[in-house]
């Protein structure tokens, strides 16, 4: 069993971000290309692709935990699918921003409770997420951060690419120099 693991958003990383609105059902679902050579990255290199995502919709009241099964089940076949490859596991924060959930990013919750669910290393884990809660999670809980946002962010992240497509051309560099 690995020691070590990729902590991935969903939103902005694995599909595209709905603007203003959530992914309440399967064919709103959309893959980053991208995405699908970063995973195989991963898992090439050893590491355990784990999946933490805030899912405040579901607090909303706008899908429910059932639907958000649906679309991660698919998420995972067309990954297979596609790459060979799948998460090994997903965490997910139903709880409304509001509720300060200490599993909810920006607060570190999901990702220390796969670290213990997994007994990872953390100074061998890295999450990459496209949001200021992603890179204050991966920093609460100790472990290196990748941002992938073209925009201004005041969060401080271990390293910054424009893009996927940019990380992708070092990635297998940066892991295997951990």
């Amino acid at each position: 069993m690995s020691n070590k693991a990729i902590f991935f958003d969903r939103d902005g990383i694995v599909n595209y971000r709905k603007v203003n609105d959530y992914i309440k059902k399967v064919e709103e679902f959309k893959f980053i290309p991208a995405f699908f050579e970063t995973l195989k990255i991963t898992k090439q290199n050893g590491y355990l692709a784990l999946l933490v995502t805030n899912q405040q919709g579901i607090g909303k009241g706008l899908y429910t935990a059932i639907d958000l099964a649906i679309i991660h089940n698919h998420m995972q076949q067309e990954l297979l699918r596609l790459t060979g490859y799948k998460f090994d596991d997903i965490a997910f924060c139903p709880s409304l921003h509001e509720v300060n959930d200490f599993r909810r990013k920006p607060n570190p919750g999901m990702i220390l409770e796969l670290i213990e669910r997994y007994n990872l290393e953390p100074n061998h884990c890295w999450m990459i997420g496209d949001s200021e809660s992603d890179i204050l999670a991966a920093e609460s809980a100790e472990i290196k951060s990748i941002l992938i946002r073209e925009s201004f962010c005041k969060c401080n992240p271990t390293l910054r690419f424009d893009s996927l497509e940019q990380l992708n051309r070092v990635f297998s560099q940066i892991i295997r120099s951990v």
